[in-house]
């Protein structure tokens, strides 16, 4: 049986336009069938608004970070007590010497001072950020096809719905890396899996001041980029994700407010989502010591993340499985992303390289960290009218007539336009864990 593929070349019309539709009849069945990309919760998770028209192509969000009362009235970090100071009133209490006579009350020495204290003051001082983000842009193009072809070929309606069908896929999972990706960036915290002290890092150049907010997880070099006096330190993954290490993310995502917007309430705690590959949510249901904790792991669940295959959660998070979950090699440090697929002579393939990388990476997903804002479809200004544009990545036929290469207006392709920009928000609920998944022993 030959598997040979074809592969359809781009061309202009000046050359021979190749046959998308298969022709020959007696060679095939009438059933078309079609190779499906997988799918991720990037799709579906991800926040979604509109990117304002108007106001140039990078806008800002001003975010104000939390606050708490302080004893200091300068705002410098080391000035008063964190919290506020009270004082009591009427002063301090009055001393037995105070009566001359225990029979009379005879009020003596009282001090009027102490009848109206003055206020020790507390004081707020609001710390505010700016975020900037851009729109980009992307455009897929299909091979030209000539219609004609579908008077020629066996079953070309259905052909022809096989490939838009695989069109749609291509920009759906487009659309997911796109997602991933930019979630990954607006993470605030990276946390290396090391098998004693693991730590929770918002900075991976403390000479630099660099943060690593805005840097994907694959740019950062694990044993150059940390500096502590002076000296580099070497964060490269030793160990597996761990439940101890998760519950004290859990922790401090409560402590800093993420309950709001969390995936689900039990027990009066919030629930997060936990994005990672199949492989690794199974190390964590079967770790030692935490095993018992699968029993409870009914409950209700969001109906947002509930068609994901999510049944309940477990430990305070819903694991949410990514089995294209970003994977990496790591020499000296330098990280290095591998991809699920690789392309051959223009042919997809699965890259056994992704199958043995070392270095996986997992997120807590929560719906604050960043925003998809997508263009809305643009159909004139004032007189001028013209068909709207969508930035989502549908398909339109394009079909433009040349008097020499196209005149009959036969030969066109399909072509998407993907827009979109990241607006980041509280990126200090997002977390991005890299650990050593051939690794058996957890992060401690």
């Amino acid at each position: 049986m030959s598997t040979t593929a074809h592969l359809f070349s781009q061309t202009d019309g000046t050359t021979n336009i190749d046959t998308w539709l298969t022709q020959e009849a007696g060679r095939i069945g009438k059933d078309i069938h079609k190779h499906s990309l997988h799918t991720s919760p990037w799709y579906d998770l991800i926040r979604k608004g509109n990117f304002t028209a108007g106001m140039g192509y990078r806008q800002s969000t001003l975010i104000y970070d939390r606050v708490l009362p302080n004893t200091g009235q300068n705002a410098s970090a080391d000035q008063g007590t964190l919290g506020l100071a009270w004082t009591a009133l009427g002063g301090t209490l009055l001393a037995s010497t105070a009566f001359d006579n225990s029979l009379g009350q005879s009020m003596i020495g009282a001090n009027p001072d102490n009848l109206g204290p003055q206020d020790a003051k507390s004081y707020l001082h609001f710390q505010r950020s700016i975020k900037q983000f851009n729109l980009s842009r992307a455009v897929i193009e299909s091979p030209r096809l000539d219609v004609e072809d579908l008077r020629q070929s066996v079953e070309g309606l259905q052909q022809l719905t096989a490939i838009v069908d695989l069109m749609k896929e291509a920009v759906r999972r487009s659309w997911e890396e796109r997602n991933r990706d930019e979630y990954d960036a607006s993470c605030a915290n990276l946390v290396p899996c090391l098998t004693t002290g693991t730590p929770i890092l918002q900075v991976i150049d403390v000479s630099a001041g660099t943060t690593f907010e805005g840097v994907n997880t694959w740019s950062v070099d694990f044993n150059n980029d940390f500096v502590s006096s002076g000296v580099d330190v070497d964060y490269t993954p030793t160990a597996h994700i761990s439940n101890a290490v998760l519950d004290r993310i859990a922790l401090r995502l409560r402590r800093e407010g993420a309950k709001v917007n969390a995936y689900g309430i039990e027990d009066g705690q919030a629930i997060f989502g936990l994005v990672i590959g199949s492989q690794g949510s199974l190390f964590l249901k079967q770790e030692d010591g935490y095993r018992e904790d699968i029993r409870k792991n009914a409950g209700k669940v969001s109906e947002l993340i509930k068609p994901l295959g999510v049944d309940g959660s477990f430990r305070g998070f819903y694991h949410i499985c990514d089995d294209l979950a970003p994977r990496m090699t790591i020499t000296t440090g330098t990280a290095t992303r591998v991809y699920p697929e690789t392309m051959t002579n223009g042919i997809l393939t699965t890259n056994a390289a992704y199958e043995t990388a070392d270095f996986e990476v997992a997120y807590i997903l929560h719906a604050d960290v960043m925003e998809c804002l997508i263009p809305s479809p643009l159909s004139g200004a004032g007189p001028v009218k013209f068909d709207p544009l969508s930035y989502t990545g549908d398909f339109k036929w394009k079909n433009i007539a040349n008097e020499t290469t196209n005149p009959d207006g036969t030969i066109g392709y399909f072509r998407g336009v993907l827009a979109s920009a990241s607006k980041r928000v509280k990126t200090r609920f997002g977390m991005a864990c890299v650990y050593r998944r051939t690794s058996l022993v957890p992060a401690a």
